[in-house]
């Protein structure tokens, strides 16, 4: 079962399924994110072979450290899914390590796309941790802003999955 670690939270994937920590690339570090300033990425790709899925997953902890930046949630999320999907196709191309080059090749035949923020926020808000973000409405503004992408794109916390095919711990 292929598992990745981001911050505090591991995510347990099926077997079969191919993820990777995309903002960890050799090619977005060292490459493409110096083309442009300000280029994002989401912090895991994911395939799912049977479907031939492509999952775009930002993780957000926010049980500890508050959110601070002023720009809205949803905003920052398409602007990450945005460029990491710009740069799929140069990645495909140009990418030094074949293991990335050849993972990008695969995304590109992708029978659709998913979008999935994980949202974590303090169980038991306070005047410390609020809970500041309502996943609800997150979820519809995402909905408005990556259409073209995902019509459907998810809001969830690790006691909140819903039926996505991996977990969260």
């Amino acid at each position: 079962m292929p598992s990745l670690q981001e911050g505090n939270l591991r995510m347990d994937f099926p077997p079969g399924w191919d993820p990777q920590k995309y903002d960890d690339w050799a090619f977005y570090r060292q490459q493409f994110s110096r083309s442009r300033d300000g280029m994002k990425a989401v912090d895991v790709l994911a395939w799912q072979p049977d479907s031939r899925t492509a999952w775009l997953v930002e993780l957000k902890d926010y049980r500890l450290h508050p959110r601070t930046k002023g720009s809205p949630i949803h905003r920052e999320v398409a602007d990450k899914v945005l460029d990491t999907l710009a740069a799929l196709l140069p990645a495909a191309v140009h990418a030094n390590d074949e293991t990335e080059r050849a993972f990008a090749r695969k995304i590109l035949k992708a029978k659709s796309l998913r979008v999935v923020l994980h949202l974590e926020q303090p169980k038991q808000p306070s005047k410390l941790f609020p809970r500041a973000l309502d996943p609800a409405d997150v979820q519809q503004k995402l909905c408005q802003v990556l259409r073209p992408v995902d019509p459907h794109p998810r809001v969830v916390e690790k006691t909140r999955m819903g039926d996505l095919a991996w977990n969260a711990i």
